[in-house]
Parts: C-alpha cells; structure tokens; sequence
C-alpha cells in the first residue's frame, strides 16, 4: 500500500496536515536569471580566480603590499577576507530583496 492511502504508491497526492488550516503555497520564482544572478556569478569568479592568482602573485608585489602598510603576512591573511565579506552581503542583500516581492 502506498504512502497515500489509496495503494497506488503516488506520494504526489499525500496529505499534510496543516493546523493553521491554510493551503501550501508554491514559491514564486521566474525563470529569467536577472542581475542579481550575474552578480553572484562575479562574486564567484572573484571569489574562486582572482583572489587565488592575486595570492600566488603576492610575493612578486611586495612593494605594492608594503606601500599599503601591509606586510606579506597580513595580506595573505586579509585577501580572502574579501570575497568572504562581499559573499556575505550579497546574501544578506538577495534575502532582503526576497522578502520584499
């Protein structure tokens, strides 16, 4: 017998109980990509290309590192936290604007 009750086996049927008494609702979405998909696919690129190729090229610029009162150090420490930060705001900032449409 299936999970239904009517033997047939289709779970898409089931019935869940709701206490509030309110049908589930389907989530909105559209099927463009928009600019805040393009946004997180830079963030990504940034996140995963640049700032690697930008570590491994640190001790070739030490001069430019330690013209911004950094040491190599410091850099290596502080770099990734870039993307992390950015990440993060996209998130906050996408989850926001999910609330509001």
């Amino acid at each position: 017998m299936g999970t239904d009750g009517n033997g047939d086996g289709d779970s898409a049927d089931t019935y869940v109980h709701r206490p509030s008494g309110e049908p589930p609702r389907q989530a909105e979405t559209s099927g463009e990509f928009g600019g805040e998909g393009w946004v997180l696919v830079g963030m990504i690129l940034l996140g995963f290309l640049v700032i690697p190729i930008a570590i491994l090229l640190l001790p070739a610029a030490q001069g430019l590192i330690q013209s911004l009162g950094l040491t190599l150090r410091a850099a290596y420490l502080a770099l990734p936290l870039v993307p992390a930060f950015l990440l993060g705001a996209i998130a906050v900032w996408s989850a926001l604007r999910s609330r509001q449409s």
